[in-house]
């Protein structure tokens, strides 16, 4: 892999388990020490690598950068401290004290990486702070977000999104919230918010607006890896958990077809079957298989359905008129503006395009691209100029490349 790649891709999947690692052995309140350290791990690597050459064992060698660094901060901590409290009396600081055993403290080992990220996502979903902090730290502290992307994710800017983060951070400081694994109750408590975060970071992967890139792949294997940690764990694996995991293979098994030759977004119609993942379809089917026990119906096993049945290569009847059930339940389990789009997609399928227009045009997302490219799609055939203008405005409102290609291919059709 070439450099300039290669550290960003390790950012996105060893920053936070350096971060998490060093919060579990500093204590939560010191968490900007620990983004600190982790921040200069890997700006050491930005400056080394391109001059000596990328290590044989690149993970290996940010693992030792940054106990190195944490070790120097615990040992200038604890020359303060020591300092501090012959001068001020013992006590002067708290009876907080720095182990002896500073390399076997921090811990980068694969166990003790895996504890500390599960307790970091519970630990920052406390109530304490509101549902969008939760959500916004999970992102930039377990994820690795830019403050940019956060600022996407919740249709906000960045001054909104730093305000918002450095309360929630000065409340969890207050608050003297500590890295452990709550009680079963807390748990069931917070788990929503949990698989929000897991589920934003898998969709900023899968279709990404802060970035001009079809599909972010790192970013999608990183929330499954998250999500199979709470499968894995007995107090976490709840069916909607497995839901949730089923829904990501899925969506995961055809990102080949996805992309095309030069990058480009392909459309679902157009995707070539055999580049789909027949493992991950696999996977997904048997996660959904895991799901379904219990009373309560997640709208993630519903979407979860919705995507086997979009894994299903043949374009027959009954496989759009399941979809199409499947969207009405959403629908009514948890409404949302691009469920219902969907589901006039789904529709047009199952009864053809005349009754998806009547709905489509009920919906009136008209700050949404999706909303005319769909339209578009709709009138072609049936009135071709309706067509192109319902195209012209989607161009007009896209934000991505990928999507502007897209539009301007079914212009050039037309």
């Amino acid at each position: 892999m070439e450099q300039q790649p290669l550290i960003p891709h390790l950012f996105r999947t060893e920053y936070s388990k350096i971060v998490a690692v060093l919060c579990k052995r500093f204590g939560f309140d010191q968490i900007e020490i620990a983004e600190d350290i982790a921040s200069d791990t890997f700006l050491a690597a930005a400056q080394t690598w391109p001059l000596h050459g990328i290590p044989p064992h690149p993970v290996a060698w940010l693992y030792h950068v940054a106990k190195n660094k944490a070790r120097n901060w615990l040992q200038r901590e604890s020359v303060f401290r020591h300092k501090v409290s012959v001068a001020g009396g013992a006590g002067a600081l708290g009876a907080r004290t720095v182990s002896g055993s500073d390399e076997q403290d921090i811990d980068l080992s694969p166990k003790n990486i895996e504890d500390s990220q599960l307790q970091m996502m519970f630990a920052i979903c406390t109530p304490a702070i509101s549902p969008e902090a939760q959500i916004g730290l999970s992102l930039r502290i377990l994820c690795g977000f830019g403050i940019e992307e956060i600022a996407d994710a919740f249709l906000s800017n960045k001054e909104t999104i730093n305000k918002r983060l450095f309360r929630a951070r000065e409340k969890l400081r207050e608050e003297k919230i500590s890295l452990r694994m709550p009680g079963v109750r807390e748990i069931d408590e917070r788990l929503a918010t949990v698989m929000t975060t897991i589920y934003l970071l898998f969709s900023e992967g899968y279709y990404s607006l802060s970035q001009d890139i079809t599909i972010r792949k790192e970013l999608c294997f990183e929330a499954m890896r998250l999500c199979r940690m709470l499968v894995e764990n007995p107090l976490t694996n709840k069916p909607a958990v497995n839901a949730l995991l089923s829904l990501m293979c899925f969506h995961a098994s055809r990102f080949e077809a996805r992309v095309g030759l030069r990058g480009e977004m392909v459309l679902y119609d157009d995707q070539d079957t055999a580049l789909w993942d027949a493992a991950l379809i696999s996977q997904g089917g048997y996660y959904l298989h895991r799901s379904a026990s219990g009373e309560v119906l997640s709208k993630y096993h519903l979407e979860a359905s919705i995507a086997y049945w979009h894994c299903i290569k043949e374009d027959t009847a009954e496989k759009w008129e399941n979809i199409l059930q499947l969207y009405n339940r959403l629908l009514q389990v948890e409404y949302s503006p691009i469920a219902a789009l969907n589901r006039t997609f789904a529709l047009a399928k199952a009864n053809g395009k005349q009754a998806a227009i009547a709905e489509a045009e009920k919906l009136m997302l008209t700050d949404n691209h999706f909303y005319y490219t769909l339209l578009g799609e709709l009138y072609t055939g049936i009135d071709n100029k309706k067509a192109i203008a319902h195209f012209l405005l989607a161009l007009y409102l896209a934000k991505t490349t990928t999507d502007k290609q897209i539009i301007q291919k079914k212009i050039d059709a037309l």
